[in-house]
C-alpha cells in the first residue's frame, strides 16, 4: 500500500479528494472504488504499482486522433473504477472485488515503454483517477525522458486531482456514455451527477491539457439525438469548434448483451448533428473502414490523415501538423511525436 496523495481528515472520517464522489471512509473500510482504504487516520492506495493490464497500443486506439498521430503508447492500468457501467468492456478488471496485478515501479514501467519503442505512456483500460499516484510518479519520469503522457478517463475527478497530474499530463481522451444523460448515468453507471465531468474538462483546458471527447451511443437506452446535440453544443461553446469528437458504436457486453450493436447509420445521424452544432472534426468509432475515421481538411477537403479502425494508414500532414495542400491548422498536438507517412514509429 502507498499513502494516498489527496485526502482530508474530518470528524466523520477520512475524505478522499481524488474522485468527484469524495467518499468519506472510516477506519478499515474502502471507498466506492474499492482501492482506497482508511487505516489509523490515513488514506492508502492499494493499487500503487499493482499493474493489472499493460500493452503497447497505437495512440489512435485511445482514441486520440489529433495527438501525435501514428505514435505508439505503452498502456497501463490497475484494477477497479469509480463507475459501475453495466456495459463495461473491461469489467473483468474494472469491477474486481479485490485488486490483482504485477508489481512494477514507475521506473520499470517507463523502461518497458522504451523497450517496446513507445513514444509515451497512456493510463487507460480502467479509470486512471483511481490509480493516480502511480500514474503521477510514472508520468513525471516519462516526461523527464522526453515521453508524452495521456489519460483515457471518465473525467470524474476533483480540481485537486487535476492540479496534481496536470504538470505531466499532455492529453486526455474524456469518455462520455449516452451523451451525458443524467438518468442514464444514475441508472446504468451508478454515477450520481454529471456536472463534475464538465467542470473537469474546463479545468483541463485551463491547464493546457489537450482534450478529445468520445460519446458511446447505445441503442434503445443511450441514443438520444437531442442529448447528443446538447453535448456537442456544450463542446463548441466551452472547448471550441476544433475539439475532436468521436461517436462510438456499442457492442453487446457484460450485463447488456440483450441490446443490439449500434448501426453505422445511427452513428452517421449523430455525426451530422454534431457537425451542424459547429464541430469541425467528428469521427466514428468501432466501425472499421468507415470514411468518418479519416481526417479531412475543412478548408480544401484534402484527406490529411488516413486510418483503418484504430490504426494509421497514412499521415499526409506536414511536419507542423498542418494540411500540406493549403497550410490550414488542423489542431494537431504532440507533433514532436507524430509519425509521417508509413513505417516505423519515430520522432521528428
Amino acid at each position: 500500500m502507498r499513502e494516498a496523495a489527496l485526502y482530508s481528515n474530518l470528524k466523520s472520517g477520512i475524505r478522499c479528494d481524488l474522485c468527484a464522489r469524495r467518499c468519506v471512509i472510516h477506519d478499515g473500510e474502502t471507498g466506492f472504488c474499492r482501492v482506497r482504504t482508511a487505516k489509523e487516520g490515513k488514506l492508502y492506495s492499494t493499487v500503487y504499482g499493482l499493474i493489472d493490464g499493460m500493452a503497447p497500443d497505437p495512440i489512435e486506439k485511445k482514441p486520440l486522433f489529433h495527438f501525435a498521430p501514428g505514435s505508439s503508447a505503452f498502456s497501463i492500468s490497475t484494477s477497479s473504477c469509480n463507475f459501475r457501467c453495466q456495459f463495461c468492456l473491461n469489467y473483468h478488471s474494472a469491477h474486481r472485488e479485490a485488486p490483482v496485478g504485477q508489481n512494477l515501479s514507475p521506473e520499470e514501467i517507463v523502461s518497458l515503454a522504451q523497450k517496446y519503442d513507445c513514444s509515451g505512456i497512456t493510463y487507460t483500460y480502467t479509470e486512471p483517477t483511481v490509480f493516480m499516484e502511480i500514474a503521477h510518479d510514472t508520468a513525471e519520469i516519462a516526461h523527464n525522458k522526453g515521453m508524452f503522457n495521456t489519460f483515457v478517463t471518465n473525467g470524474y475527478m476533483t480540481p485537486e486531482a487535476i492540479d496534481y497530474i496536470a504538470p505531466y499530463l499532455d492529453a486526455a481522451s474524456v469518455n462520455f456514455k449516452g451523451s451525458a444523460n443524467k438518468k442514464f448515468y444514475k441508472e446504468l453507471m451508478s454515477v450520481p451527477k454529471v456536472e463534475p465531468i464538465f467542470d473537469a474538462m474546463l479545468n483541463m483546458k485551463e491547464k493546457g491539457i489537450f482534450i478529445e471527447i468520445t460519446n458511446l451511443i447505445i441503442p434503445e437506452v443511450g441514443d438520444s439525438v437531442e442529448d447528443s446535440r446538447t453535448l456537442a453544443e456544450w463542446i463548441v461553446e466551452n472547448l471550441g469548434t476544433q475539439t475532436p469528437f468521436h461517436l462510438t458504436a456499442f457492442s453487446p457486453t457484460y450485463k447488456m448483451t440483450h441490446l443490439p450493436r449500434t448501426p453505422a447509420a445511427t452513428l452517421e445521424t449523430h455525426i451530422e448533428v454534431a457537425k451542424k452544432a459547429g464541430l469541425v472534426f467528428v469521427y466514428s468509432g468501432n466501425v472499421a473502414g468507415h470514411d468518418y475515421e479519416n481526417t479531412y481538411c475543412p478548408e480544401c477537403g484534402f484527406k490529411a490523415v488516413e486510418r483503418y479502425s484504430v490504426y494509421l494508414s497514412r499521415n499526409n500532414l506536414n511536419k507542423d501538423g498542418f494540411c500540406p495542400k493549403c497550410q490550414t491548422d488542423l489542431n494537431i498536438a504532440g507533433v514532436e511525436w507524430m509519425v509521417q507517412g508509413k513505417g516505423r514509429f519515430k520522432r521528428f
